[in-house]
């Protein structure tokens, strides 16, 4: 009898049959003597939508409303339907004794199989691969070790849990939004919380009044020091009188060394990274979205083999895993990370409890690199420099601390204080791995709006004596504004929806990128904001939706679910009680919803003003009204054409010696190539724009009203 192996992509399937030693190759599953391995196409399986409930649903209607069926249905995604079939039939076969699921490693890849197992009717026994790498090695290793398929029947649950209560909430409260104020209005269990946490910092920074405040600095010669009126104080003046009165004091004065202390310090090294910590430094470092780390982290996981399992939410190794940590540092040991790397391998590896520690580690331990060997020169520009983040962490982990010797000395001039601190190097330690590039820190800078005028400069202080007599030099006074707290950027977006149980590793990029896909949310330079439109709907959303407490604490159950210890049947009664409460809320809102991107250009079917709408393809102008669906180009439409130059896609335009692309920010101009002296005839527009373009119509305002006009008059 043979293995049906169940990968949850083509390429991993094909790198598994590899290793498994299966040749022969067929449209849908590569097989061999032993085991049969074929593949999903992600989620061939999903829920099943409210039409096909009751084809009533088909119409948003209120009334409808809430739609909480008692069990909920399955069904096969029709764009992938054609493997779906494939697998059947494979599992079908007499000749297949076992399934063995190696799906990704995770909740969301033990729905992709356990969903298809549910279609098939998977009667026969089942094992789970669970594997944390691609390498070969993992892969053989995996499958010495098969886990029972059973032993995962709580993160099943815990998994259906997550995709009902989503699909409860987010339809019920999404089709009620957008019925009561006719708009695109989505709404969602994580979403929504999150958007919250946008709009409160919105509040704090419209409802912040900035005020001046002074400091003052002294110019000690060899160093500077900066006065605070005691100690703890943060040598803020409120008063400028005040300030210029202590100037007045300092000036041409002699201070006193009071208090003189040296200290030694260290600092450890950072721990390993999960997925939400190295989407942060991508943001902060390489200006990556957080959905941008996840992709590039996907292809050096499985296309390149070069990390382990992306989606974890730990920092820590598991101690089986020690001996092999030799192996991977002698793999990454090349080109710049030779040096740094080869001195690890002359002695013993520190191990402490900060890099290993068991009960640190659930599904999955932190992301490191595996024993791979590495060609460098394989790897495209994002990958590499993702690559080099991890590397640099990983190597980090066996350094010594950073170490450095703290100066800090109290000056005395007559009732006014002096403070200054200085630093000297003992041990780059850790930080030598990352040479000049050592802002490094797991603290959020972006949370406040602090001023730093309790910061003192870094500075090598002279030797001192208790009792010296210094003369001040100069003292300045500096005139600064107190500063709001500074709008999110995705990283400290991650590091809230983190604080406050908002997703999981794996979901929270996919919620940001939800929400700028649907207007709710826009990126303003590296920032992110609410659009009018994300205004309008947080207003509008009930008040439990908005907050993240309710979210979290579901969070924490379905966490509880997939270790054995919740119920399922209460936790989703809990969530279908909630998605009635909250339809019935919208239903009696009074509240308005005007759209806030309303434009002068009317709609040519129902004379609606039309809105601009920001897409893929550029901007569009959409009709309003849901019951109209107007829908037409805002600006040229962009093609596949690139700027040779900056290589976006150019836009197409007409003009009077015929067809031409543009690309505005270069200013480059190309005429369309034709060889009737600037004239295209139909058949050459239409190929053209088939190689060019991305199926968008070329229309105009007028083209549009004219068309309109026309139609109408064809029904008269």
């Amino acid at each position: 009898m043979k293995s049906l192996v169940l990968a949850e992509k083509p390429s991993v399937a094909k790198e598994i049959a590899r290793v498994l030693g299966c040749t022969n190759r067929n449209k849908s599953y590569i097989e061999g003597p032993q085991y049969v391995v074929t593949w999903a196409l992600g989620h061939l399986v999903t829920l099943a939508e409210p039409e096909e409930y009751d084809v009533k649903y088909r119409t948003w209607n209120l009334e409808d409303l809430p739609l909480l069926p008692t069990k909920m249905n399955l069904k096969v995604m029709k764009e992938t339907s054609h493997q779906f079939k494939a697998v059947a039939q494979l599992c079908k076969r007499q000749d297949i004794g076992e399934l063995i699921i190696a799906t990704d490693a995770g909740r969301e890849g033990e729905l992709v199989a356990r969903w298809i197992m549910e279609l098939v009717h998977w009667r026969k026994p089942f094992k789970r691969l669970w594997i944390s790498s691609q390498t070969d090695k993992a892969i053989k290793d995996g499958f010495q070790s098969l886990k029972p398929g059973k032993a995962y029947d709580h993160l099943y649950a815990s998994a259906v849990c997550r995709a009902e209560a989503d699909w409860l909430i987010g339809l019920n409260v999404t089709r009620a939004l957008t019925v009561k104020y006719n708009a695109q209005l989505a709404a969602g269990r994580v979403q929504t919380p999150t958007l919250g946490a946008l709009m409160e910092r919105e509040k704090e920074i419209a409802q912040f009044q900035s005020q001046p405040y002074w400091t003052i600095a002294a110019d000690m010669g060899a160093f500077q020091a900066i006065w605070r009126e005691q100690d703890g104080h943060d040598g803020r003046l409120w008063n400028r009188e005040a300030a210029e009165a202590v100037i007045g004091r300092l000036n041409g004065k002699t201070a006193k060394v009071d208090k003189l202390r040296t200290t030694e310090k260290q600092e450890p090294h950072p721990e390993a990274y999960d997925l939400t910590e190295l989407q942060r430094d991508a943001n902060k470092r390489l200006g990556f979205s957080a959905k941008q780390t996840s992709n590039v982290l996907q292809k050096l996981y499985e296309q390149h083999k070069l990390v382990t399992y992306p989606r974890t939410d730990s920092r820590h190794l598991s101690s089986d895993m020690v001996p092999t940590l030799k192996g991977r540092i002698e793999s990454i040991a090349v080109g710049p990370y030779a040096p740094i790397a080869r001195k690890l391998l002359r002695g013993q590896l520190n191990v402490t409890k900060r890099i290993v520690d068991d009960s640190k580690v659930s599904d999955h331990h932190a992301i490191i690199p595996t024993e791979q060997f590495v060609n460098l020169s394989a790897l495209s520009s994002d990958e590499r420099r993702l690559y080099d983040l991890i590397v640099k962490r990983f190597i980090a982990l066996f350094y010594p601390p950073y170490r450095y010797e703290e100066t800090s000395v109290t000056l005395v001039a007559g009732s006014d204080k002096l403070y200054a601190k200085g630093k000297v190097q003992k041990d780059l330690g850790w930080k030598e791995v990352y040479g000049a590039d050592v802002r490094l820190s797991d603290e959020d800078e972006e949370e406040g709006g602090s001023s730093g005028a309790d910061r003192q400069p870094e500075q090598l202080l002279p030797s001192l004596a208790l009792g010296a007599q210094l003369p001040i030099k100069q003292s300045r006074l500096k005139e600064l504004r107190t500063m709001p707290p500074a709008r999110y950027t995705e990283a400290s977006l991650l590091s809230k929806m983190e604080k406050h149980g908002l997703g999981t590793p794996a979901t929270r990029a996919d919620i940001i990128e939800k929400l700028l896909s649907t207007d709710t949310i826009e990126r303003s330079q590296n920032r992110i904001i609410p659009t009018g439109k994300g205004k309008q709907l947080f207003e509008l959303v009930v008040e439990e939706l908005r907050s993240p407490e309710l979210t979290a604490q579901w969070e924490r159950e379905l966490e509880r679910i997939a270790q054995g210890k919740g119920d399922p049947s209460t936790f989703m009664a809990g969530i279908r009680e909630q998605a009635g409460k909250w339809v019935s809320e919208v239903k009696r809102e009074t509240k308005e919803y005007k759209p806030h991107n309303l434009t002068h250009s009317r709609c040519p079917e129902c004379g609606k003003n039309l809105m601009e709408v920001k897409g893929k393809r550029g901007k569009s102008l959409v009709c309003p009204d849901r019951e109209c669906g107007y829908r037409r180009s805002a600006e040229p439409p962009l093609t596949n054409k690139r700027c040779p130059q900056c290589h976006k896609k150019m836009e197409i335009h007409d003009g009077k010696a015929g067809k031409y692309f543009q690309c505005r920010p270069c200013n480059v101009i190309e005429m369309v190539g034709d060889k009737q002296g600037g004239r295209v005839n139909k058949h050459q527009q239409k190929k053209m724009i088939a190689q060019y373009s991305d199926n968008v119509s070329l229309s105009n305002s007028l083209a549009d009203a004219l068309k309109a006009a026309l139609s109408e008059k064809d029904k008269q």
